[in-house]
C-alpha cells in the first residue's frame, strides 16, 4: 500500500516549530499547498509552504482528522506494527545481496563498532545497547550506499549529460533523494532496501533535475529517454517505504 496524502491550498505565511504534537512538520520551498502524508507504519507528516502560520497547519490537520484516522487504520491492516528486533540478516535488494549479521559483546565497551568481511557484518562492543547497534548498522549502510551508488551515478550522469556536484548519503524520513540548486545530490541509504530498477530510476530522476529543477513536461521527457517505464517505477517508489525494516526507525 502506498503513502496516502491529501492536499489543500492555503495562504503561505509562517509556521512555528513544535506547533503540532504527534506530527512531523516539514517546511518546503517547493510546496504550494499543505499536504498530509500518512506512512505505512502510521507516521504522519505535514508538508507546508515556508512561512505558513502554525494556526493554519493546526486547522488543516483538524479538518482532516477523520481522513488521517481512516488512512492509519487502512495501513495497519496491511502493515501490523513490528516488534523491535536487531537484524540477523540485512536484505539489500538494490544490489542483490543478503548480509548476515553477528553480534560480539566486548566487556567494558562503551560503543559499538562494525566490521564487514567475506560478506558478513560483525558488530562488536556494547551490543546489548540496541541504539548503539542501530547507529553502527547505519554507519555501515552509509558506506555501502556510497560505494554502490556513486559509480552508478557517475555512469548515468555521463550518459545523460547531467553533471552534479557532491553526493550526500543520509537516512531521510521524508524522501528517497533530492537535488539542491548548487548541484548536491542527497540519497537515502534506505534505497539499498529497494528493487534495483526502482533505485536506478531514483538516480535518473535526481540527475534530470540538474537540467530541469521542476516536474515539467521537459523534465519527464528527459527521464523517459533513460527510463521509459518511469511511471510504474515512480508508483513503486512511493510504495517502497514498506521495504524499510522497522529497526531503521525511518517510518
Amino acid at each position: 500500500m502506498s503513502t496516502s496524502n491529501r492536499q489543500l491550498t492555503l495562504f503561505p505565511e509562517r509556521v512555528e516549530s513544535g506547533a503540532l504534537q504527534g506530527f512531523s512538520i516539514r517546511p518546503s520551498a517547493r510546496a504550494k499547498r499543505l499536504t498530509i502524508k500518512v506512512y505505512p507504519r502510521g507516521r504522519v507528516e505535514v508538508v507546508v509552504p515556508r512561512r505558513t502560520r502554525a494556526a493554519a497547519v493546526e486547522a488543516f490537520v483538524r479538518e482532516n482528522a477523520e481522513w488521517i484516522s481512516d488512512a492509519r487504520r487502512a495501513f495497519a491492516a496491511d502493515n501490523p506494527p513490528e516488534i523491535f528486533a536487531l537484524p540477523r540478516t540485512v536484505p539489500l535488494r538494490a544490489i542483490g545481496r543478503t548480509v548476515p549479521v553477528r553480534y560480539r559483546s566486548a566487556p567494558d565497551a562503551a560503543s559499538v563498532d562494525f566490521r564487514f568481511r567475506d560478506g558478513r557484518l560483525t558488530l562488536s562492543g556494547k551490543v546489548g545497547d540496541e541504539a548503539l547497534c542501530v547507529e553502527a548498522l547505519r554507519r555501515w549502510l552509509a558506506e555501502v550506499a556510497r560505494s554502490e551508488f556513486e559509480p552508478l551515478l557517475r555512469s548515468l550522469s555521463s550518459r545523460m549529460n547531467a553533471p552534479y556536484g557532491k553526493v550526500l548519503i543520509r537516512a531521510q524520513r521524508t524522501c528517497w533523494g533530492s537535488r539542491s540548486s548548487s548541484g548536491t545530490i542527497s540519497l537515502n541509504m534506505c534505497l539499498l532496501f529497494l528493487e534495483p530498477q526502482v533505485m536506478r530510476y531514483l538516480l535518473i530522476h535526481e540527475l534530470s533535475h540538474g537540467r530541469h529543477m521542476n516536474h515539467s513536461r521537459r523534465f519527464w521527457k528527459l527521464v523517459s529517454n533513460f527510463e521509459p517505464d518511469y511511471r510504474r517505477l515512480d508508483r513503486e517508489l512511493t510504495e517502497s517505504w514498506r521495504h524499510v525494516p522497522g529497526w531503521m526507525g525511518i517510518c
